[in-house]
C-alpha cells in the first residue's frame, strides 16, 4: 500500500512540476494581475488542475483562482456579472477541495488517504474551503466572464496546516499512524569549527516536495529532523521550515526567524517525495551542530527546491 501512495505522490510530483508554468490569470483580467503583483502573491491553483506547492509555502497562503461566464437568460448586465462572480467563487473553492486533498502530510501519506480514515482531517478540509475568504473579483464585459480569488491562510491559529498539526498531536490514532518506525539519529557529537544556528537543506537535485511535515534522514534511515524535534507552538504558528527557490532566498528567509549563521548541506537523496536524506558524514555534522544550536525546536529549517 505504501508503495502505491509513494508512487501517487510521485506522480503529483511531475504534475506539478509540469504545470506549475500555466498556473496564469487570463490576461483579459489586468485589474486581478494587478492586484497579485502589489500584494506580491502567486496563484497556487485552478480549475485546471495545476499546483504550485512551492509558492503556497512560500508566502505561507493558499490563493485560488475561479472563472465563470454570465449566463446569456439574464437579460442585464448586471445580472451576469453578480452571477458570474458568485459561479467563479464556487468554481474556485471546488478547486481548492481538490487542492488540499493532495497535500502531502508526512512522508508517504497524503491527506486525501488520511480523509478517507479519519473523521477529523475531512472536517478540517470541508471546514476550510467553507471559510475561505474571497480576497477579489473581478468582471470582464467583453468576455462575459467573472473571475474570483479565494485565499486560505498555511499557519498561524486559523491555518490549514496549523489545524492538521493540532489534529495530529490531540488524536492518538492518527499521531500513531503518521509517525516514523525509525529510530533517532544518535552519535557522538563533534566538534565543528564554527557554531550554527540554523540549516539549510539544498534539495534542488531531488524530487522533492512541500509537505505539511517534511523530514530529513541518515543514510541507514535513522530520523534526524520530524516533528518530534519542533516544539508544537512552532510547528502550529510557523510549520516545520521555510521553502524557497535558491540558496540566498533560503538565508534570507531563515534571517527573519533571527538566524545569523545557517549550516548548508545538500541533501543526498529522497527517500519519498516529501523525505530527504543526506550522507553519513553529513548527518553527523547537522547532529553535533543542532546539540549546540538547538535550531530544530525551533524549526530553523529552510528547504531549497528545484
Amino acid at each position: 500500500m505504501k508503495t502505491i501512495i509513494s508512487t501517487v505522490l510521485l506522480t503529483l510530483v511531475l504534475a506539478m512540476t509540469a504545470n506549475a508554468d500555466t498556473l496564469q490569470v487570463d490576461g483579459a483580467f489586468t485589474q486581478t494581475q494587478k492586484w497579485l503583483d502589489e500584494k506580491n502573491l502567486t496563484v497556487t491553483g485552478g480549475p485546471n488542475g495545476a499546483r504550485d506547492d512551492l509558492s503556497a509555502f512560500g508566502q505561507e497562503a493558499l490563493l485560488f483562482y475561479g472563472e465563470a461566464v454570465g449566463n446569456p437568460d439574464h437579460r442585464t448586465v448586471a445580472q451576469r456579472e453578480q452571477m458570474a462572480k458568485r459561479a467563479a467563487v464556487v468554481t474556485a473553492q471546488r478547486a481548492l477541495v481538490e487542492y488540499l486533498e493532495g497535500f502531502a502530510m508526512v512522508g508517504d501519506t497524503l491527506v486525501k488517504d488520511g480523509m478517507v480514515q479519519y473523521d477529523v482531517i475531512r472536517s478540517a478540509v470541508a471546514g476550510f474551503v467553507k471559510g475561505s475568504q474571497v480576497v477579489f473579483q473581478e468582471y470582464n464585459m467583453e468576455k462575459d466572464t467573472a473571475i474570483a480569488l479565494v485565499k486560505v491562510s498555511l499557519h498561524g491559529p486559523k491555518g490549514f496546516a496549523s489545524s492538521i498539526y493540532e489534529k495530529m498531536s490531540s488524536d492518538p490514532k492518527l499521531k500513531e499512524t503518521l509517525k516514523t518506525d525509525k529510530k533517532p539519529f544518535k552519535i557522538q557529537v563533534v566538534k565543528l569549527d564554527e557554531a550554527f544556528d540554523g540549516l539549510i537543506i539544498d534539495a534542488t537535485e531531488q524530487n522533492f516536495r512541500p509537505a505539511l511535515i517534511n523530514r530529513i534522514f541518515a543514510t541507514k534511515g535513522d530520523v534526524l529532523y520530524d516533528p518530534a524535534k519542533v516544539s508544537q507552538k512552532v510547528l502550529v504558528e510557523q510549520g516545520c521550515g521555510e521553502y524557497t527557490n535558491s540558496i540566498d532566498k533560503a538565508k534570507a528567509a531563515l534571517a527573519a526567524r533571527g538566524v545569523k549563521n545557517p549550516l548548508v548541506i545538500k541533501a543526498s537523496g529522497a527517500t519519498t517525495a516529501a523525505d530527504l536524506q543526506v550522507t553519513d558524514d553529513d548527518a553527523v555534522t547537522i547532529y553535533s551542530a543542532n546539540q549546540k544550536g538547538n535550531f530544530m525546536a525551533a524549526a530553523k529549517v529552510a528547504f531549497v527546491l528545484k
